[in-house]
């Protein structure tokens, strides 16, 4: 079996770590796999192939910055990468992330109507049934209702436009763009995006859920010095992970927190720039972004607690990234975050309350990490494995060929 995978990124972040692993596991059982991927480095993936060139990219940038047009731009490189793809002949092809200023998504779906392979497209976001943005609810953002007037009030968030506002014109484009496909079946990671996906456009086509897996060798509890590096040996830390912090993902509440610690508290946060690094409190730990996954699980595993206080997300992995660290997960109840997370393993705020959050991280100080730590690293062996998530792709694959 030849498969294709096309992702914005390969072998960095959660959807090209994603990718990649999958071709691992394709590998590993002897068949054969492709990535198609957008931009930035891929690694020493093999079996790789760019779909266009840094140039295209800024010019895709460019078109949507001013116009809105995301995803209706790289023209030429989208017809030279389909021309590589009809010498490749896949016998499915894997669809991630189609947005991220690489891919003219007409073109695409036009030559999978044509040539009727089979597809699986993973939805990460909700990016492929809106106007414009990636998410909505925490927003109160309209423009995904397939009642509505599909105008999106979040222009400036990804993929942002600073000029025009072409969020309507985009919806109907993408309707007429991603319905009508014959052999295509939709995959969720979480329980959340499946049920908003049941109420899109894109309902015609079956919808199922695999949630993501991780590397449980690379995720394990590790020893490290990252305590004395930082001066945090009697501290309880309470760790934040995001590749970039925004409203959504929670920023704000990190500084709220800040303003309620006790002296042996600490905050960490992993995914920063350097702005907000600059203008941290003295009581935040500000790193940038790592794709260093051996310094990644160390910090987990060091960490007394992992807080995601996002206000919208499909399925984190770095909460399930931090159960297999051994360490527990408070989140807030909001998209598909809580889902990874049970009554023994963490804690699930239901109405995204700072003082609530406030009271589960001292639940935790005074339990002690080590009376949830088995059950965290237990929970992500059971189900977050992805040798057994990814199978169940491998399992779709062989079905629906």
């Amino acid at each position: 079996m030849r498969v294709l995978q096309i992702n914005s990124v390969c072998g960095i972040g959660s959807t090209g770590r994603i990718a990649t692993d999958i071709q691992t596991i394709l590998v590993k059982h002897g068949h054969e796999s492709y990535i198609g991927y957008g931009r930035n480095n891929p690694g020493n993936n093999e079996n790789v192939i760019r779909i266009g060139t840094s140039i295209d990219n800024y010019l895709h940038v460019a078109k949507t910055r001013i116009t809105d047009k995301h995803g209706f731009g790289s023209k030429r490189a989208t017809k030279k990468f389909l021309n590589r793809v009809s010498e490749l002949n896949p016998d499915i092809i894997h669809l991630h992330n189609i947005h991220g200023y690489y891919l003219n998504i007409e073109l695409l779906f036009e030559y999978l109507k044509k040539n009727k392979k089979p597809v699986i497209w993973t939805l990460h976001d909700c990016w492929p049934f809106t106007g414009h943005c990636t998410y909505f609810d925490y927003s109160g953002c309209e423009c995904w209702d397939i009642n509505g007037e599909h105008k999106c009030i979040q222009k400036k968030s990804y993929p942002s436009s600073y000029l025009f506002n072409n969020s309507k014109n985009n919806y109907a484009r993408k309707k007429e763009a991603f319905t009508g496909v014959n052999n295509l079946i939709i995959v969720t990671p979480s329980e959340w995006l499946a049920k908003l996906a049941k109420k899109t456009f894109l309902s015609e086509y079956p919808i199922k859920v695999i949630n993501n897996g991780i590397d449980l060798e690379k995720f394990r509890p590790m020893e490290s010095n990252f305590r004395e590096k930082y001066s945090l040996q009697e501290k309880f830390i309470i760790l934040g992970v995001a590749s970039e912090w925004t409203t959504r993902k929670g920023y704000g509440y990190f500084l709220d927190l800040s303003n309620n610690l006790s002296s042996d508290q600490v905050l960490v946060m992993i995914g920063l720039n350097n702005t907000q690094i600059k203008s941290l409190p003295g009581n935040i730990v500000g790193l940038k972004r790592t794709n260093n996954l051996k310094e990644l699980a160390e910090i987990y595993s060091t960490s007394d607690v992992y807080i995601n206080p996002t206000l919208e997300d499909n399925f984190p992995t770095t909460n399930i990234e931090a159960l297999a660290c051994g360490t527990p997960v408070i989140t807030f109840k909001t998209g598909g975050s809580y889902e990874s997370i049970d009554e023994k393993s963490g804690y699930i705020i239901e109405n995204k309350s700072i003082n609530e959050l406030i009271h589960a991280i001292k639940k935790v100080q005074e339990n002690g990490k080590k009376s949830y730590q088995s059950y965290c690293i237990d929970r992500a062996k059971a189900f977050y494995n992805k040798e057994d998530r990814f199978m169940d792709y491998i399992d779709l694959y062989q079905k629906f060929r």
